[in-house]
């Protein structure tokens, strides 16, 4: 089945943690197709650095590795690149929409499926980081069933 998108940018603050998660868990869920384009961005990036170690150990514990991440700042010119725009929080979504008003059309919260928001583990104990991903790959897994049954 053809997908009606088919390029995807994941983005939280510093593209650290959220973001990389979820990007790990599209790909991941996508994979079935090379047709898919998934990659995630911040909109305070830690331009250059790795994911977090937490995050990495989080996503260690379920098979996916983000060890080769290393986290960007969303611009206009990446993000024209892109179908949609999966933020993980209203925040991010109200950044974009001040910054950059042409993406409007192309927004959406990463936990949109689920009417949920995914808080920032950032600083905070391992066990923050597990229900943050827990939360992103139900997110993923959601959309992914929304993207094929259309």
């Amino acid at each position: 089945m053809k997908l009606p998108f088919k390029r995807f940018l994941v983005v939280c603050t510093g593209n650290i943690c959220r973001s990389p998660m979820g990007e790990a868990y599209l790909r991941d869920r996508l994979a079935a197709g090379d047709d898919f384009i998934v990659g995630s961005a911040g909109i305070g990036a830690l331009v250059g650095y790795p994911a977090d170690d937490h995050a990495i150990s989080v996503m260690q514990e379920k098979g996916l590795d983000i060890t080769s991440h290393r986290a960007q700042q969303l611009t206009l010119a990446l993000a024209r690149n892109y179908d949609l725009l999966l933020v993980m929080d209203e925040s991010h979504k109200k950044w974009i929409e001040e910054n950059h008003p042409i993406l409007r059309g192309r927004l959406y919260r990463f936990g949109h499926w689920l009417d949920a928001e995914v808080a920032d583990p950032i600083g905070r104990p391992l066990e923050a980081f597990r229900e943050a991903r827990d939360l992103i790959e139900r997110s993923a897994d959601a959309w992914v069933q929304r993207l094929l049954s259309s």
